[in-house]
């Protein structure tokens, strides 16, 4: 009978090491174990409440009118953000899809749109028309400014509340998870209390924070402890590995009318869009996303664990708090992170035969490796690692359906590294 070193080329002092990883943060493990009960007792209620049954799994196609498992979907999933209602469409093509929907839906020209936790993510940067486009929301004359997370990574509140008090802003936009960036994520106790902030100065306007990477991580949701707007991807926490495309935006009923009509035509809004037979993946994907999300969280713990043993600098540290499944690991060195990535490439499931290059990916400013030996095409929920290749050459690494596997992966690439083989 083989062994684990022999079937995957792993250093045995790294499987050793790695034990010891995994007694240290014993205490992290329980947490998230802890945390990962009490959704999964979330979703479950919001199951009984809404009465699922077969009759949910059936689609439909053409015009999708009268799609009783849509409507089920979208109310379980108000139910688990507690909100008024929710659009859950398998017509969202991605998490920016969905944030650009928002915006487009919200702001009209002369309305500003502020960011108030820097620079959002690459691929909204044509969205908003920070990088030129011409269907852009500064082409069409909305507003926009920034304002930097200060330098520990948490609000910037006070000149938040002095731009506030100076400016009328139609909507401001969080973003949760760091992105391409060494900051660390914002926890829901940060978004609180901003947003508590935030509402002695203006009651009315509108908070949305892109929840992508997040769901699940902690017991609240932004839209628990204040927010307006959340919205995300299918293909990453809330679809559990099972959704095949898709996204959600929960919300007040008006915004989502809004939303609904944005995305499809104004007089349609939500009674259109068929679900092609992908209700049964949307309700057991959510049903199951509690355990998935807490695989990522114990594979993201164990990898800042290991590394940071090496000593590789992690963002986050093993023990600090999580509010996203993404682990950044920066490198100071080019192909040691490419070496990295690629090896989470050659221990996946899917593709593995497959080595992926840098290329220029629509939607960046830099070439883009990523690894996704995934079931679903991108879903960065499944074990993933990407990164722009600049400096400080940081791999980004998320996912992971079972922490096993993932587990195998990352000791393959850090012994991949360690024997000075790079590439």
């Amino acid at each position: 009978m083989y062994n684990i070193e022999d079937m995957f080329g792993i250093k045995k002092n790294i499987l050793d090491k790695s034990a010891k990883i995994e007694e240290d943060l014993k205490s992290v493990y329980n947490n998230i174990n802890e945390i990962a009960l009490y959704n999964q007792a979330k979703v479950l209620k919001a199951f009984k409440d809404n009465r699922v049954s077969g009759m949910h799994m059936n689609k439909t196609t053409g015009y999708g009118y009268n799609d009783v498992g849509r409507e089920v979907i979208e109310k379980i999933y108000a139910d688990i953000f507690h909100t008024e209602d929710s659009l859950v469409r398998v017509q969202f093509v991605n998490g920016t899809h969905t944030i650009a929907t928002v915006l487009n839906a919200l702001l009209m020209p002369k309305d500003k749109l502020l960011a108030i936790s820097g620079r959002p993510y690459d691929t909204l940067c044509e969205v908003i028309g920070i990088t030129e486009n011409k269907l852009s929301l500064i082409s069409y004359g909305v507003e926009y400014d920034e304002i930097d997370l200060k330098e520990d990574g948490n609000f910037n509140i006070a000149k938040i509340e002095d731009y506030l008090k100076e400016n009328k802003v139609k909507v401001i936009h969080i973003q949760r998870s760091k992105g391409y960036a060494l900051r660390k994520s914002l926890n829901i106790e940060d978004i609180k209390e901003v947003i508590d902030h935030i509402r002695k100065i203006d009651k009315n306007v509108i908070i949305m924070v892109d929840n992508c990477y997040g769901e699940f991580t902690e017991k609240l949701e932004p839209t628990d402890v204040g927010a307006d707007v959340v919205c995300g991807s299918l293909i990453k926490n809330p679809g559990g590995g099972l959704c095949e495309t898709g996204g959600y935006i929960a919300s007040r009923k008006d915004i989502i009318n809004l939303c609904a009509e944005k995305l499809t035509c104004p007089g349609i809004g939500k009674e259109c869009g068929a679900t092609l037979d992908q209700n049964r993946n949307i309700l057991q994907g959510i049903f199951i996303a509690p355990s998935i999300v807490k695989n990522a969280m114990l594979s993201a713990v164990f990898a800042s664990g290991l590394l940071k043993d090496l000593g590789f600098e992690v963002y986050p540290d093993p023990f600090e708090k999580r509010s996203d499944i993404v682990q950044a690991i920066k490198f100071n060195d080019k192909e040691k992170m490419i070496t990295f990535i690629q090896e989470i490439q050659r221990q996946s499931p899917v593709d593995s035969h497959v080595l992926p290059e840098p290329w220029d990916m629509p939607g960046y400013d830099d070439p883009v490796i990523m690894a996704a030996g995934t079931f679903i095409d991108g879903a960065s929920i499944e074990l993933s690692a990407d990164s722009p290749i600049r400096k400080p050459y940081t791999a980004y690494m998320q996912g992971g359906l079972t922490y096993e596997s993932a587990k195998i992966a990352i000791c393959t690439a850090v012994s991949k590294i360690l024997s000075g083989d790079s590439r």
